[in-house]
């Protein structure tokens, strides 16, 4: 996969898949709007809001405990990416830099995500992730009726939603 390409995303929001109750992390190609939604667990989604919205825990969490030491023993955090889906499943990787040499670590895309935000690491995804999963940006209505909400919205694309299988009816 060395020659893979690959795509910066940023977290964009997250959401409830509404067949599930699964907490859903929505990533956003900047330049071009495309959304892919990864379904990640209760602990992570937390572990992700709270970073997002700036939350101090009164103790370390388990990604910043991870990061601490990371900073700790000089180590660089270069980028994240998921690498893969098979069968409804991500896969994602860490690249780790300590003294000059490269790492790579095998990761579940909720944990790379948790670190990537609290050390400002940038994530990517495989083109061919992005492909398989992505959600056009046009399905989101601008402007709704007025008792639709954004969320109601997202309800309304996850629910017809199957990663790497058939998009939207």
């Amino acid at each position: 996969m060395a020659d893979e390409a690959f795509t910066q995303m940023r977290v964009y929001r997250l959401v409830l898949d509404p067949n599930t109750n699964s907490p859903v992390v929505i990533l956003q190609d900047e330049a071009t709007g495309v959304l892919l939604p990864i379904w990640i667990g209760f602990f992570e989604a937390h572990a992700i809001a709270m970073r997002l919205e700036d939350v101090e825990p009164s103790r370390p969490m388990t990604h910043d405990l991870l990061a601490n030491l990371l900073g700790m023993l000089e180590a660089l955090v270069p980028r994240v990416e998921v690498v893969d889906l098979v069968d409804n499943t991500y896969f994602a990787r860490i690249s780790i830099t300590i003294k000059d040499k490269l790492h790579q670590l095998d990761s579940r895309p909720s944990d790379a995500i948790a670190l990537a935000i609290r050390t400002g690491t940038p994530i990517f995804v495989a083109d061919h992730v992005v492909e398989q999963s992505k959600i056009d940006p046009s399905l989101l209505q601008e402007e709704g009726p007025e008792d639709e909400s954004e969320e109601d919205e997202w309800t309304r694309i996850l629910k017809n939603f199957r990663p790497g299988g058939d998009k939207l009816n």
